[in-house]
């Protein structure tokens, strides 16, 4: 096994928070930004998802656009850390998601671990869905993502980044690959659901730390943060399919 440096993930608040509808950010863009120069998240109220690539936080909305988030804009959940590729490889060509995934694990050093993935390229197509800003009461996110709109972008250049998450830490993060896309020009993206390889790159940063920041906020508090049904939810949110 490839030996392993200690690395540090920062994340802020927990995917099963998101999931029971705890919508309002504690952290500004600009706090989270120290903590880490690549990432992912999402903002107040769900207005979009979020992807961090060299230090810069882009706001990915619901039209498919993409623009520089403001450093006092606020999020409710990210993951964060300063990206050292220490595993690089080619990826195959025609891979899917779902086969890319599996051949990711072939090349991790260890499965317990967290992995930060960034997939470099062109791609015949990435297919994402974004979510739209709600309002208060805010719904649970499998009710917030019901009407998400699906945009295939074709022949497409840019970046899928975001984090593999061991399924022991699932309701913290998004057991599998967490992953947005964002392209090349910086001016479109969303959340991932599926992709088809080109010609493309795979970096993998292990973590062996994490740094968790949860909220301290009446909501927070109150929320549901180990629901029966976490698999289900999980998958009608973040994968749809």
């Amino acid at each position: 096994m490839t030996s392993l440096g200690r690395h540090t993930i920062f994340q802020n608040s927990l995917m099963s928070a998101l999931l029971d509808g705890i919508y309002d950010g504690e952290m500004t863009i600009g706090e989270i930004l120290s903590k880490g120069n690549f990432g992912l998240g999402t903002f107040d109220g769900l207005d979009g998802e979020m992807i961090v690539l060299d230090g810069t936080c882009y706001q990915l909305r619901s039209d498919g656009s993409a623009t520089i988030a403001d450093l006092d804009q606020r999020s409710p959940f990210a993951q964060v850390t300063n990206f050292v590729p220490k595993i690089v490889v080619n990826a195959p060509h025609g891979m899917k998601r779902k086969e890319l995934s599996a051949f990711i694990d072939g090349v991790e050093p260890s499965g317990n671990y967290f992995h930060a993935v960034r997939i470099r390229g062109t791609f015949s197509n990435v297919v994402t869905r974004t979510v739209t800003k709600q309002s208060k009461p805010y719904p649970p996110m499998r009710d917030a993502v019901g009407d998400d709109q699906e945009i295939t972008f074709d022949n497409a250049r840019g970046i899928i980044g975001g984090f593999r998450t061991p399924k022991y830490a699932k309701g913290i993060g998004v057991p599998g690959c967490h992953v947005h896309f964002i392209n090349e020009e910086r001016t479109s993206g969303g959340h991932v659901l599926d992709y088809t390889v080109d010609d493309a790159v795979i970096e993998l940063c292990p973590g062996t730390d994490m740094e968790l920041h949860l909220p301290l906020t009446a909501d927070f508090a109150a929320g549901n943060l180990s629901p029966d049904d976490i698999d289900e939810q999980i998958h009608t949110t973040e994968v749809k399919g």
